[in-house]
């Protein structure tokens, strides 16, 4: 591998600001909003008189992108000048958010443009709650990859992000009667200022037909695939600003059309719809993500979208490759490829089917460069995300891709056994399953064919080598590495929770903005009485904000002094929110029995979506959603416990939630949570967290100290013993009055009077079935929320620790992630400013 992969690069600097005039803050007020005017006339065709908040939007948008424009030219020009290396990420998501403020703020220019729209008679503010969320994700992986890309151009490497530009999103979630639906997303309704359609940019997919052989001119037995489906990939891009301007990156998205748009002969012989079937099918890769697979029609479309974008993106940078060196043995030096997870692996086969099928490669060198320029990022060990796709729905829909990866298995397995490999693991080395009706392992074809293999927290690492990868760390030792997640702090700190930056700027000055590690300081000012009360300020002006917010959706009344209790994230067993809503009702029955008890104002927050076909996690959200209702309707509770649950949670939303958080529960069964990020948002605003040792809250809790986090629960070690005695939950739950009494307020049906059955699936897996051991941590948990209730009684103390948790969290930016994976990863060094 040493032979084609270039030398380990010096990690990037730390940022450093450019000088005022590189930045692109010079115009006046008068200029900008000209500017802004011109776009409103010209580019959406409206008058100042006419114009609507949405047609402001989009013309700030457009005067902003031009801003940026000239700096993603200036990017890409001296990346090809310079030559460097570059990093393309492949991800299925890529959770963006909002685009007019984030650019706003790393350009420097939100005062300016407030100042300047001022003038124009426009709030600012309207614009930001107009402007839609990008569909383009679900939870965490997707909030991880838009923070990678953000940081990758802040520290000047040069990068393309790579997805599918899904067209309804994963589903926009409504609450019914306290029962999830689904509706699709409608963010592209009214276009997308951000983005520019690249038709020119369109590849050929391929699926199905049949692969034929043939002996060419020099005797080598060539294959030639000949689908019997071609669908295009069309790309559109929006450009990805560092932080001050200093560097402008590309995310492309994919968009599937149709070769041919329309049946002309069907046509015209009244078959309107048959017609337009072809040009349906290919659009359906891009509509949605994640669709169920729970079919064998929905388990062919999540295929038929991995390789789509998998393989539009690969002919991309190969093309991009060649056009500038002429040849393919160069790309592990000026090369890296991402993989975000298990979804792209299919890309490992593509690689190889392009390089020696098209570009005439011998396998043997094909497979070093392939090598030499995959990695594989690991981002969970539940098996539902090592995917695994039946062998017969790949000889059927990329048969070709099946048999590479056949020999790819081969080749592997003779390495198996000259390494003296027992034979009893051949088995579990293979990339085929053949014990569960013959199964492709995605995630080991990304292991085999990635020259690092990277977990996201020391937990999760350690993990992988010695459970799931076990065999594969043997075989390769010293392939699997480290990189804990990370969150941009310009996203999540200087734009969700300007009060608190400002307090930061004027204690620690303008360096922490520009150095992450520069919150440490705040640590040494923890006992400045005078700074404590504008820390308690500037959380309960977040409080304040978000208890408006909730009001105006759900009609329910908050207290801003009351402890503000936050769980936001997917909707999933191993996430327990179960244990949460347990907890929540024993407080209550708690208070209700102890009226005169010293009990805290507590507000518990719900927030996340359920997988469609996910029938326990829609349960656990009606069951938050009922117990709700009785709570917050029960005036014997006088105010002391509300609870809350808002709706389709994304990026936007968790800007409103996590600010004003308190408490941020990150309570997964150890073990199984591989870092987190919620986490490390919600500490950076000040929360306190109360979670298992698990994933990043493991080095959360190394950061700010034992006494300023609040852990309880079995260990990732006793979470495997307890199993390994048995699951059933029976013994704990009859050994704890407290959790009996809530099982069976559950169980008869005293929040669902109109079903008493409604639940009894929940009880019957607790009781009986206890996998993510909701009831062996439940005492424990109870207890410590106790502990917390304590803490808050101290004003001072919570405030303190509350001031901690933010000082201490700057090692968890993701400058400092990205920087270790170009570093010792991708061996990428950041393009000189021209």
């Amino acid at each position: 591998m040493d032979d084609v992969l270039p030398p380990p690069a010096a990690k990037p600097e730390p940022f450093t600001a450019p000088s005022t005039a590189a930045l692109m803050v010079s115009e006046d007020v008068s200029a900008w909003s000209k500017a802004i005017l011109e776009k409103l006339n010209y580019g959406v065709g409206k008058n100042a008189i006419a114009a609507s908040d949405h047609d402001w939007f989009v013309a700030t948008a457009l005067a902003v992108r031009d801003r940026i424009v000239e700096r993603w030219i200036d990017s890409t020009t001296e990346t090809y000048k310079q030559e460097r290396k570059r990093v393309y990420y492949l991800s299925l998501e890529f959770l963006i958010g909002r685009l007019l403020f984030d650019a706003l703020t790393n350009l420097g220019m939100t005062d300016l443009t407030r100042d300047a729209l001022r003038t124009l008679g426009v709030d600012l503010a309207k614009l930001r709650r107009v402007e839609p969320d990008a569909a383009l994700g679900n939870g965490g992986l997707g909030r991880l990859a838009a923070c990678f890309m953000e940081s990758m151009a802040t520290l000047s490497i040069a990068a393309y992000g790579y997805g599918i530009r899904y067209e309804n999103g994963l589903f926009h979630q409504a609450i019914t009667d306290g029962w999830q639906r689904e509706f699709p997303e409608t963010w592209l309704m009214d276009g997308n200022p951000w983005e520019f359609p690249r038709p020119e940019v369109a590849y050929e997919i391929g699926f199905g037909g049949r692969v034929s052989a043939h002996t060419d001119d020099h005797g080598e037995l060539r294959h030639s695939w000949e689908p019997g489906e071609r669908v295009q990939a069309v790309a559109y891009d929006t450009p990805v600003t560092g932080w001050r301007g200093k560097h402008v990156n590309t995310l492309r998205l994919w968009s599937a059309r149709s070769v041919d748009p329309l049946c002309l002969d069907a046509f015209n012989q009244g078959d309107y719809v048959g017609a337009m079937a072809d040009s349906m099918r290919a659009q359906s890769i891009s509509k949605v993500l994640y669709p169920s697979d729970e079919t064998p029609a929905g388990q062919e479309l999540r295929l038929r979208q991995e390789y789509f974008f998998a393989s539009a993106s690969l002919q991309d940078l190969l093309g991009r490759h060649m056009r500038q060196y002429g040849e393919f043995y160069s790309l592990p030096k000026k090369v890296a490829i991402q993989l975000n997870d298990t979804h792209p692996s299919i890309a490992v086969a593509e690689m190889m089917r392009l390089l020696v099928d098209l570009h005439q490669i011998p396998w043997n060198d094909a497979w070093r460069i392939t090598t030499g320029v995959f990695s594989y990022t690991n981002h969970t060990l539940l098996p539902e995300a090592l995917e695994t796709w039946p062998v017969p729905l790949m000889e059927r829909m990329l048969p070709r891709l099946m048999q590479i990866i056949y020999l790819i298995n081969a080749e592997h397995l003779l390495r198996v056994q000259a390494e003296g490999t027992p034979e009893n693991q051949w088995s579990g080395l293979s990339l085929i399953d053949e014990n569960s009706g013959r199964r492709v392992r995605m995630g080991h074809l990304a292991f085999v064919g990635s020259h690092h293999v990277n977990g996201v927290s020391a937990l999760h690492t350690e993990l992988m080598r010695s459970t799931v990868f076990h065999d594969f760390n043997q075989l390769f030792p010293g392939r699997i590495v480290n990189k804990t997640n990370g969150i941009t702090f310009r996203r999540w700190l200087f734009e969700a929770n300007q009060p608190l930056t400002s307090l930061l700027v004027d204690v620690l000055g303008e360096r922490v903005m520009d150095d992450p590690m520069a919150l440490e300081g705040l640590a040494s000012h923890v006992g400045d009485a005078g700074l404590r009360d504008r820390f308690s300020l500037a959380k309960r002006s977040a409080k304040v904000a978000l208890a408006k917010l909730v009001r105006e959706r759900l009609n329910i009344k908050l207290n801003p002094d009351a402890l503000f209790d936050v769980q936001i994230k997917r909707i999933h067993e191993y996430k327990r929110q179960l244990l949460n809503i347990l907890e929540t009702i024993a407080l209550y029955d708690a208070i209700r029995a102890q009226p005169t008890g010293n009990w805290i104002p507590r507000v518990k927050i719900f927030a996340g979506k359920a997988a469609a076909s996910y029938h326990n996690a829609k349960l656990i959200i009606k069951l938050a959603n009922d117990v709700a209702r009785m709570i917050n309707s029960d005036p014997t509770v006088r105010g002391l416990l509300k609870v809350v649950f808002l709706p389709n949670y994304n990026v936007s939303l968790a800007e409103m939630i996590i600010p004003a958080a308190d408490l941020s529960e990150q309570i997964s069964t150890a073990g199984m949570e591989a870092s987190g990020t919620g986490n490390m948002k919600l500490a950076l605003n000040g929360a306190l967290t109360i979670g298992t040792l698990d994933g990043a809250n493991v080095e959360i809790k190394e950061h700010v100290g034992d006494e300023n986090i609040f852990i309880f629960g079995l260990t990732a070690q006793e979470v495997v013993a307890r199993r390994q005695q048995g699951i059933s939950g029976e013994a704990t739950i009859q050994g704890s009055p407290m959790l009996r009494d809530v099982i069976r307020a559950i169980d008869s049906g005293v929040f669902s009077p109109s079903d008493p059955g409604r639940f009894r699936s929940l009880v019957d897996i607790l009781t009986h079935n206890d996998f993510f051991l909701v009831t062996a941590d439940f005492v424990d948990y109870e207890a410590t929320q106790r502990k917390v209730d304590t803490l808050w009684r101290d004003r001072n103390a919570w405030v303190k620790a509350s001031m901690i948790n933010t000082a201490k969290m700057g090692w968890f930016s993701s400058d400092r992630a990205i920087s270790e994976y170009a570093a010792e990863i991708w061996r990428a060094t950041p393009v000189s400013s021209g």
